[in-house]
């Protein structure tokens, strides 16, 4: 069966605030990543995780010499990454993989990450972790269902499926269905017209986006927002799926009002990107 469109309205209807909710609502996200040298990712990830809605964001970041403070967003409670992590901040959804690095570290934050009864969204180096590791693959392949997301670019997609990225791109909707029935979940295939597709679910196409898209950090803003919504689901009768792909609709659709205001494609940032994903969440 062809991909089907998302119907966004419909889904962001569903995500709007009722008068009475409070941060509790917006979901407790914990976003991990940002080793030495990547810092930037992370952050760029719990800024769209702020501006997506998200009613707590916690960073646990690798870099031991990372700031503790964020003057720009002082909203985001940054923590060190450790072993303990997890169980310290008791979070309702785990994204792991902005800036991670494969340190031994990372490689143990991950392990732990998908052994957790959680929303889980993977990423970046999450993805190649477990395209080198047989026992990450198993751990993910037996995750609940519906609770994890992967949200590959066609390079991650080809290391997991062990193929090259011309083989990918060549039958993009072959490598989806491929990459969802090894991994048993959620998979988002990014590139011009992203594939979204999970076992037991229609496939999606988002037609939206541009080529302003293609700088670094622009996925990492994806995995906040993903990180965000789906935290809000969670209160808000959005199974992850749904939550899955409005928040990728609204991620390209965000690009391409930006352009259509006369910013970019050129020079087009994660960081506008970021602020004008809030407007349409918002939009009435």
């Amino acid at each position: 069966m062809n991909p089907t469109l998302i119907n966004t309205p419909e889904l962001l209807a569903r995500l709007k605030r009722a008068p009475h909710e409070h941060k509790g609502y917006g979901g407790k996200v914990l976003i991990i990543g940002g080793d030495a040298g990547m810092t930037g990712a992370i952050f760029l990830a719990g800024q769209a995780a702020l501006f997506s809605g998200a009613g707590w964001v916690v960073l646990g970041v690798l870099d031991p010499h990372a700031p503790s403070l964020v003057v720009d967003h002082p909203e985001l409670m940054i923590r060190k990454a450790d072993l303990d992590l997890i169980t310290q901040v008791s979070p309702e959804l785990i994204a792991i993989g902005p800036g991670l690095g494969q340190s031994l570290l990372a490689k143990q934050l991950l392990q732990i990450s998908l052994e957790q009864q959680l929303p889980l969204v993977l990423d970046a180096d999450a993805l190649n972790l477990i395209s080198i590791d047989k026992s990450l693959m198993e751990k993910l392949q037996k995750r609940p269902d519906g609770l994890t997301v992967l949200t590959p670019h066609p390079g991650e997609a080809a290391r997991l499926l062990n193929l090259i990225t011309k083989e990918v791109q060549a039958d993009r909707l072959g490598a989806l269905a491929r990459l969802v029935d090894l991994t048993q979940s959620i998979v988002v295939l990014k590139g011009q017209g992203t594939l979204i597709g999970a076992p037991k679910q229609i496939s999606k196409h988002v037609l939206k986006g541009n080529s302003g898209m293609g700088t670094g950090g622009m996925g990492d803003a994806l995995t906040g927002v993903l990180a965000a919504i789906i935290a809000q689901g969670l209160h808000h009768h959005l199974s992850v799926f749904e939550a899955t792909c409005l928040s990728v609709d609204i991620h390209s659709g965000a690009a391409d009002a930006l352009v259509n205001q006369g910013v970019g494609p050129i020079g087009l940032t994660p960081s506008e990107i970021i602020h004008q994903i809030r407007d349409l969440i918002n939009f009435k």
